[in-house]
C-alpha cells in the first residue's frame, strides 16, 4: 500500500472513530465535538477535438473530487467552535489536486452572535462567487468560469496553483484570517486577509479580500474586491467582481463579471463575464452558459466558450451528467485556452478552436 493510500485509510478510520465517539458522548450529555467525514467523487470521460483528438478520463466535471473532515462544538452562550480539513483528489489517477495534502481547505474558527472568525487556509470571496453563480461552476470542464484568466499569467478563478502568489490567493488564501457578519435581512459582509508573513513586508506580500452578499426571495447576489500582492515576483493585481442569480419556479438565470487590474508596468489587464441559465423538471436539469475572457491591452486575445449541459439525479447523492462545449480562441494574446489544462498538440497556430464532450458520474457522501 502506498503512503498516500495509507494516509487516506488512516484518516478515514480516525474520522469514523471520532464520529462514533462524539455521537456516544452527545447522546449521553448533549456535549462534545460532532465530526463528519464527507466527500465528493466525480469522474468523467472527456473527448477533446481540435487540430487533433484526445480522449481521456478526468476528475471533477460537476464538482471537484475531495474528501474532508468537518466538525463543530456547542460551547453555550451562543458560541460554537468549528473546523474543516479538506483534501482534493484526482480520482482518475489517485493524486492530490493541490500541492499539499489538505490543499482545498484547512481552518478552525469560532461562531459568535457577532459573527464568525476563522483562521487557516480558506476560500476567498472570488472562489465562492465564481462557483455559486455559474451553471458549470469553476471546474476544469465545460463552459465554466475557469475559462476567465490568463492575463499576464494571472489566474483569478483557478487560484493558487496558477497565480504563483505566496499567500495562495486569490481563490484560496493561505495564512488567512476571516471575519463574516451575521446575516441581517438577507445581507452579510466579510473580509479575509492572507498574511505574507515576511519581515518588513506586511503590505508588500499579502491578499486582502472584502465582499458582500444578499440572498432573499429568489435573488442571490455578491460583490467582491481582492488585492493580491507579492514582493518577490512584483505581483500587484486588483480584481473586482460581481455576480447574481435569480430563481423563478423551475427556471434560474445567472450572470457575472470579473475585472482584473494589473498594477505593474506590464499592465496585463483583462475582463471576463458569463451569462447562463437552467431549467429543472423532476430529476432532470438542462443548462447552458456563455463565458468570455479577453485581454484589455497589448493584444486581441479572446476566448469564448458556449456550453450545453444535462444532469440526471439518480438520488440526492448520485447524478449522471454530460456537456458539450465549443471553445473559440481568437487573436494573438493567448491561444489554446479552455476551462482546464490542455494536452500538448491538441491545437495549432492555425487551428485553435476546441470542441469538448464530457460524460460522467458524481457521488457525494
Amino acid at each position: 500500500m502506498s503512503v498516500s493510500r495509507f494516509a487516506i485509510t488512516a484518516v478515514a478510520l480516525a474520522a469514523a472513530s471520532l464520529s462514533s465517539a462524539s455521537f456516544a458522548q452527545s447522546a449521553a450529555d448533549n456535549s462534545g465535538t460532532q465530526v463528519n467525514l464527507y466527500g465528493v467523487l466525480d469522474a468523467n470521460v472527456q473527448v477533446l477535438n481540435g487540430a487533433k483528438t484526445v480522449t481521456r478520463t478526468q476528475s471533477g466535471g460537476l464538482q471537484s473530487s475531495r474528501f474532508g473532515l468537518r466538525g463543530s462544538e456547542d460551547l453555550g452562550g451562543g458560541l460554537r467552535a468549528f473546523f474543516t480539513l479538506e483534501s482534493g483528489i484526482n480520482i482518475d489517477d489517485g493524486s492530490n489536486s493541490q500541492s499539499v495534502f489538505w490543499g482545498r481547505q484547512a481552518y478552525v474558527g469560532l461562531n459568535t452572535p457577532y459573527g464568525l472568525v476563522s483562521l487557516g487556509r480558506q476560500y476567498g470571496s472570488l472562489y465562492s462567487l465564481s462557483s455559486d453563480f455559474s451553471e458549470f461552476g469553476n471546474v476544469a470542464q465545460g463552459a465554466s468560469t475557469a475559462v476567465i484568466g490568463g492575463f499576464g499569467g494571472y489566474e483569478p478563478v483557478r487560484g493558487s496553483t496558477f497565480s504563483g502568489a505566496a499567500n495562495g490567493g486569490p481563490a484560496r488564501l493561505d495564512n488567512s484570517v476571516k471575519y463574516e457578519t451575521p446575516e441581517y435581512l438577507g445581507f452579510k459582509v466579510g473580509a479575509v486577509v492572507g498574511l505574507g508573513e515576511q519581515a518588513g513586508g506586511t503590505n508588500a506580500t499579502r491578499v486582502a479580500d472584502v465582499y458582500g452578499r444578499y440572498s432573499k426571495d429568489g435573488l442571490d447576489a455578491s460583490l467582491s474586491y481582492v488585492s493580491d500582492k507579492q514582493a518577490a515576483t512584483g505581483l500587484d493585481v486588483q480584481t473586482t467582481s460581481g455576480a447574481a442569480a435569480y430563481r423563478f419556479g423551475a427556471y434560474r438565470v445567472v450572470a457575472g463579471v470579473v475585472s482584473v487590474d494589473d498594477r505593474t508596468l506590464v499592465n496585463a489587464d483583462g475582463n471576463g463575464y458569463w451569462l447562463g441559465g437552467d431549467y429543472r423538471v423532476g430529476p432532470h436539469t438542462f443548462k447552458t452558459q456563455y463565458v468570455q475572457s479577453k485581454l484589455a491591452h497589448g493584444g486581441d486575445g479572446k476566448t469564448q466558450a458556449l456550453g450545453l449541459g444535462y444532469q440526471y439525479d439518480l438520488s440526492k447523492r448520485t447524478a449522471l451528467y454530460s456537456s458539450l462545449t465549443q471553445f473559440k480562441n481568437d487573436g494573438v494574446g493567448y491561444a489554446n485556452r479552455a476551462a482546464g489544462t490542455l494536452p500538448a498538440g491538441l491545437s495549432s497556430p492555425t487551428d485553435r478552436d476546441i470542441t469538448e464532450f464530457v460524460a460522467g458520474i458524481r457521488h457525494s457522501f
